[in-house]
């Protein structure tokens, strides 16, 4: 499937899905459960308000979402608090699946993709959608503007969403400017080694949505480079028409300082070029650095800050053992409940 096909075949407005309504009814037809789930870090100012607006919207004035569900990363503020009180249900990614906390004799410092590898574990819908907690313009179309089109559309696999980034410049804000790691890391990479994909907006965009079978079935990485390793690895299994883009139009959230970015680019670009090795596209004759270089400045001096990454892929979750036994065990109650009379006929 050529690029410019997909983007008019596969690119969606969140408008087109606003009729909730006909999303319910779609679910309920096809009988399907619904789960959103939030990884958080330290998100006490924007968490609450993300779940009453989307808990409000599509659970209590429409049945979409089966649950609301916070994983957090060990948060040292009141997001798990907050969270509970306004209605999720919340863990602590440490407290589940914790043979695999350690690696090669050292932790594993939790990260985002970690929390969204446990999540799947955790959630018990038939689509995930996940949302990042950061969001201050948090509205509904969050939700159903990336479930609409696996609900409308068999065939599709994974849903991402696009917007406008607006960027924060000390106290004045600019209309767009923010995704800066998309435009001059990932875009080119994108057009160099995966050109099919490069009709995505927004590659790295923290909103997205899957069928379980999908998401079961890849690795996660446990930190930055999570969701441009999942984007590549259901695209070389399923292949591009299984996946989607809904534009949002706007998202406003906590820029990352220059910094943080350059760090953010290094492990993303070391997932990156793993997946192309993976898949071998590219060769390395050595093995890729795990400690990141950042030179700084202080006064007159000038010096390296060395950071140390624990660069984790997670297995697909559909080898893990607990999770394959937990699935089992949901199915069959939900066989049990679903049909009693076939449950009688085997005693």
């Amino acid at each position: 499937m050529k690029v410019n096909g997909w983007l008019k075949t596969n690119t969606y407005h969140h408008s087109s899905f606003s009729d909730i309504g006909k999303l319910v009814r779609l679910k309920e037809k096809k009988e399907l459960k619904i789960s959103l789930g939030f990884p958080t870090l330290n998100e006490e100012e924007t968490i609450a308000e993300e779940i009453n607006v989307i808990k409000g919207k599509l659970q209590i004035e429409y049945p979409l979402l089966d649950e609301i569900v916070v994983v957090d990363s060990a948060s040292t503020d009141r997001t798990r608090e907050l969270a509970a009180e306004a209605g999720a249900k919340v863990y602590l990614a440490d407290d589940h699946l914790q043979g695999f906390e350690v690696v090669r004799g050292k932790r594993v410092i939790p990260g985002k993709g970690n929390s969204l590898w446990k999540s799947l574990y955790l959630l018990e819908g038939d689509i995930i959608v996940w949302v990042d907690a950061d969001i201050k313009n948090i509205h509904p179309k969050f939700v159903y503007g990336i479930v609409g089109p696996l609900l409308e559309h068999d065939h599709l696999k994974y849903v991402k969403a696009f917007y406008e980034r607006p960027l924060m410049m000390k106290k004045r804000m600019r209309p767009s400017g923010g995704g800066r790691v998309t435009e001059i890391l990932i875009r080119p990479l994108l057009a160099s080694f995966y050109p099919e994909l490069s009709g995505f907006l927004q590659p790295l965009s923290g909103e997205y949505a899957g069928r379980r079978e999908v998401l079961e079935a890849v690795p996660f990485r446990v930190g930055y480079g999570v969701e441009i390793g999942l984007l590549i690895d259901i695209y070389e299994k399923y292949g591009l028409k299984s996946l989607a883009q809904v534009d949002l139009d706007r998202r406003v959230h906590r820029n990352q300082s220059l910094p943080a970015l350059s760090k953010m680019s290094f492990a993303i670009l070391h997932t990156f070029f793993t997946k192309l090795q993976q898949q071998d596209i590219i060769s390395l004759e050595k093995k890729l650095p795990s400690e990141f270089r950042l030179v700084k400045t202080r006064e007159e001096e000038i010096f390296l800050k060395k950071e140390e990454f624990t660069f984790i892929e997670r297995p697909p979750m559909i080898t893990v053992e607990q999770y394959r036994r937990k699935r089992a065990n949901i199915e069959k109650n939900n066989f049990s409940a679903a049909r009693p009379d076939r449950l009688e006929s085997r005693k």
